[in-house]
């Protein structure tokens, strides 16, 4: 039986997942890393830490399903999008922390590039808002804070990548001719990638002061990229497959078709429709990106990106210590039927889609005497399915399509609560898989297409499968009203600090 060691580099964790070539998980390895956030709104990480954990658990997932890199078809590489890394190709070396896709720290840098009338060459040629999510800012905010950086890539010694480009690099022997590579999904996040022409942009170079030099090759998401350095692994072993978090989430979702949609809930909330080989340009503030580019052909997606979802939870538990572990937040926001009044609006980074405010901040509306910590799990809950539903509306309207089903994934999502209100504020049937692990196996599907393993993609669709179905219900009036309420105070929330 075939196999692959999917690598799924996130935010606040490096797994490695090793399926099968039903699809089936073999082996799960997990672990943390340090959160690093020197000033308010900037948040960072060690690049050399992710690197560490990232082999580790790859090794640790080949040990416990009792394989050898000669049984492994093919690795795949999905990862955290817009965090930045710069380093040394002579050494191996960054020259600074990972600056994370959540940091806030170039907000004015975006301002000043819209005073300046940027903003509608960036959305025509990338499909990107002017905001501090995406890569291109904190590259131009590295070459011009760190001492070394300028003269570093005027000698063509600096390199910058994204998490699956220091990846491969160092997969593949590091300064020891490693191979410096992304592909279509992350470049595209970047602010410096043409999508319609598929290539890094002289114009928004030039904007971003960025210099070409320092620039990954862009590859397909499902082709041989290069086999990894012997020693690693203990041997060779195809990196055949590379897509940014959420693309691979919808390939591996099995959303193959245009229309189809899913979300995932992680530190923010994801949600993608395929759009075919359209690529829709967003007139409400939505993102359009490539979702993966296969056998010569690229297909694209609508996304709407949420700051915070899983992230508020993680809030309760280790910001007010409400809860001792995650998954409590169920059971205590289900001993109340309502979040008694309150709103929470999570905007703990700003907002992202489709208010898009650097500038916001959170808030908490609503509070009496009565309000109580159950009152407050459950409005988290609500403005988690809040921020999606918001996205589902402008997704709709963007494309023309009615979203008639939500595929979920991600932690969150075991959360049954969280999955009925979100079925109830979106008005839309909310569908979990029995394999709920679809950014790692979209990932893994991806490289075993490229390897073989699977032959189309139409064979990957037979192997989805739904856990359980969450219906809308039918109390349309409390829907609107909570809906109307949690707009309010989302306006309360804006351009809370100062630009």
């Amino acid at each position: 039986m075939a196999h692959i060691l999917a690598l799924d580099q996130g935010t606040t964790s490096s797994r490695a997942i090793v399926f099968d070539e039903a699809g089936s998980v073999r082996a799960v390895a997990q672990r943390e890393f340090r959160q690093i956030f020197p000033k308010p709104g900037w948040v960072e990480h060690d690049p050399a830490e992710i690197w560490e954990t990232q082999l580790a658990t790859a090794r640790e997932a080949l040990a416990q399903a009792g394989l050898t890199a000669s049984d492994v078809s093919g690795i795949g590489i999905t990862n955290q999008r817009e965090t930045v890394v710069l380093w040394d190709r002579r050494t191996g070396r960054p020259i600074h922390n990972a600056i994370v896709w959540q940091d806030r720290r170039t907000a004015e840098d975006c301002d000043r590039l819209r005073h300046s009338g940027h903003l509608p060459s960036f959305r025509r040629k990338t499909g990107l808002m002017l905001d501090p999510y995406f890569s291109g800012t904190k590259i131009a905010w590295l070459l011009r804070n760190v001492p070394e950086a300028r003269s570093l890539a005027a000698e063509g010694h600096l390199a910058f990548g994204t998490v699956d480009s220091w990846l491969i690099w160092n997969l593949t022997g590091g300064a020891l001719n490693g191979l410096h590579a992304t592909d279509v999904t992350n470049a595209s996040r970047t602010l410096l990638f043409n999508i319609h022409d598929e290539r890094w942009d002289d114009e928004l170079l030039d904007a971003l002061e960025v210099p070409a030099s320092i620039l990954p090759e862009v590859r397909s998401s499902s082709e041989v990229y290069r086999e990894t350095a012997p020693g690693l692994l203990g041997g060779p072993i195809p990196i055949a497959g590379v897509a940014g978090d959420q693309q691979a989430a919808l390939f591996g979702q099995a959303c193959l078709r245009t229309g189809m949609a899913k979300c995932t809930y992680g530190t923010g909330c994801f949600l993608l429709m395929n759009t075919g080989r359209t690529a829709i340009r967003s007139t409400h503030e939505l993102l359009t990106s490539p979702a993966w580019r296969l056998r010569g052909h690229t297909d694209f997606c609508l996304e709407g990106s949420v700051f915070v979802g899983g992230a508020t939870v993680q809030w309760l538990r280790d910001g007010l210590g409400i809860i001792q572990t995650s998954p409590e937040s169920e059971a205590l926001a289900a001993s109340v039927p309502d979040s008694g009044g309150i709103v929470l609006v999570p905007a703990f980074t700003g907002l992202g889609a489709p208010h898009w405010d650097p500038y916001a901040r959170g808030a908490l509306l609503g509070i009496t005497r009565g309000t109580t910590a159950a009152h407050l799990a459950r409005a988290a809950l609500e403005a988690i399915a809040h921020q999606v539903a918001d996205v589902v509306s402008a997704m709709e309207a963007d494309s023309g399509v009615a979203v008639s089903e939500m595929r979920v994934d991600g932690g969150a999502v075991a959360n049954d609560l969280l999955m009925q209100i979100q079925a109830d504020l979106a008005r839309i049937p909310v569908i979990r898989p029995k394999v709920t692990e679809t950014t790692a196996l979209g990932a893994a599907y991806l490289a075993g297409l490229a390897t073989g393993v699977w032959a189309e993609p139409a064979d990957i669709a037979e192997h989805w499968q739904v856990d359980r179905v969450f219906e809308p219900g039918p109390d349309h009036d409390r829907t609107a009203k909570l809906r109307a309420r949690w707009k309010k105070g989302v306006e309360r929330a804006k351009d809370w600090e100062e630009g």
